[in-house]
């Protein structure tokens, strides 16, 4: 029989963190007119486990200066060239044909040609044209070029001429040279093709404040929090979790950055004139990277497209993915199926199943064609976080990220050379004056503080920092 998870009693939303000292955040059950003082347990009992987030850029990334409001970088363009949206002024069978180049680069960076007028094509290259619904295809040799015009005229080696007739749209690509014997070299010369990528640091902040009065007030219960504090005075407890808070913030931002657009809101609001945000992991996967949408790929066909998808990319061995709850199942269950045995038993691994052995029936991992190794996301599957978003086109819900492992070669600025990078990483401000990677200070008269009249201890926060996306064309997102 088929069940299902009810909804009520369900998980609790309430936030604990409160602006105020309430009967919720301080002890006053204080009746003299009772007989007996309550029972109490002396600890607090931590029922959410660990409620942090972060992980994510510490598992895959690094932390590194940078001195500048606005970081860039370049990466490494395509070595051969190909276009995708070319016709014909030549009817079928004729052997001669002027070739036009359409194509523009697409801002998913999936074509590779260049806009029209400079086309990478030169007299003595050889090329092969394909029909894109499939009806034929020829190879010639280039005989004349108008860069300025976006064609060029081939002459076909087939004897037949031209496969296909002039309304057909056809990709076109080089795959070497002819020349004939007593002729003059190459006429002309390529440059290299970089694209360039920038991205801007944002700062964040966060404060915990505490009157002196209240810092007097000693709780019954022992408190503790997830980085090991743990003692009487409520207001500590509350201070470590402001840190773990902001902890979590300097990860999510991101992960969730967005630039903000011209004339948007965020960027012209009172007040906060200059906010220009900043180009997230998602935002940038999005925009530049690889998507998988409409469900989780849950059989092999499903993945083996995510493979043909990677092939055209950077081809990179080993992958991890950072999957919520759902994606995880989906993954197992594909595996196990695998397994001629998997209908009728339960011999999902090389192990004799014994009666006392727990049997595990989750994978790791596994490998076709590249290595991918699956990684629960504690992020995705929290309630206050993005595991409490409904599923639908439209909700932003994020199943899964797959990230490429290992590190690449970029041009450091600071350095002035070479240097390998993670594929993600964050870059935070830094000179030898000033470090803005996590900064914390106290001001106030309490505490042990003494830099203002201010009756109450304030511990303030403040980070500087922007993530380095590279190569997102080796990235997939798999969202609803």
């Amino acid at each position: 029989m088929a069940g299902s998870v009810q909804t009520s009693p369900g998980f609790d939303l309430q936030p604990s963190a409160q602006q105020v000292p309430t009967a919720t955040n301080y002890i006053t059950d204080f009746n003299f007119l009772s007989q007996y003082l309550p029972d109490t347990y002396e600890k607090e009992f931590e029922r959410y486990g660990n409620r942090t987030v972060a992980s994510f850029l510490r598992l895959v990334g690094a932390e590194m200066p940078s001195n500048s409001d606005l970081i860039k970088w370049a990466e490494q363009g395509r070595l051969h060239t190909k276009y995708v949206n070319c016709s014909s002024g030549a009817a079928a069978a004729q052997g001669t044909a002027t070739i036009t180049v359409a194509d523009v680069l697409d801002p998913n960076r999936q074509n590779i040609g260049l806009t029209a007028g400079s086309i990478a094509i030169r007299v003595g290259n050889t090329v092969m044209i394909s029909d894109n619904a499939g009806s034929g295809s020829n190879k010639g040799v280039v005989t004349l070029v108008d860069t300025a015009a976006g064609t060029f005229n081939v002459a076909y080696y087939e004897g037949t001429g031209q496969a296909f007739g002039n309304t057909a749209t056809l990709t076109v690509f080089i795959y070497g040279s002819e020349f004939k014997k007593g002729t003059n070299g190459m006429a002309g010369s390529l440059e290299a093709s970089d694209e360039i990528f920038e991205n801007s640091p944002i700062i964040l902040k966060d404060k915990y404040a505490v009157s002196g009065s209240d810092m007097a007030q000693i709780g019954w219960v022992e408190v503790t929090t997830e980085n090991g504090a743990a003692g009487y005075l409520w207001y500590l407890k509350s201070e470590h979790e402001t840190r773990l808070r902001f902890d979590d913030y300097l990860e999510t931002s991101m992960l969730e950055a967005v630039p903000a657009a011209a004339g948007s809101g965020a960027a012209s609001a009172t007040g906060d004139a200059g906010n220009k945000g900043s180009e997230g992991v998602f935002y940038v996967v999005e925009n530049r990277g690889n998507v998988w949408s409409g469900g989780n790929p849950n059989v092999l066909g499903d993945f083996d497209a995510v493979i043909q998808r990677l092939d055209k990319q950077g081809s990179i061995e080993e992958n991890v993915i950072f999957v919520d709850r759902q994606f995880g199942f989906d993954v197992d269950d594909m595996l196990a199926a695998q397994n001629s045995y998997g209908a009728g038993g339960t011999s999902y691994g090389l192990f004799d199943n014994d009666e006392e052995m727990a049997l595990n029936l989750g994978f790791t991992g596994f490998r076709r064609g590249y290595d991918f190794y699956k990684s629960d996301w504690k992020y995705l599957n929290d309630p206050t976080m993005r595991g409490g978003l409904p599923s639908g086109a439209g909700s932003g819900k994020i199943n899964g990220l797959l990230v490429p492992a290992g590190s690449t070669s970029v041009y450091d600025q600071i350095l002035g050379k070479n240097a390998k990078r993670p594929f993600l990483h964050v870059r935070y401000r830094a000179s030898q004056t000033e470090d803005r990677r996590y900064k914390t200070w106290i001001t106030g008269s309490a505490g042990g503080a003494a830099t203002s009249s201010l009756d109450a201890m304030e511990v303030n926060f403040l980070s500087e920092r922007a993530v380095c996306t590279l190569g997102a064309n080796n990235f997939f997102l798999f969202q609803e």
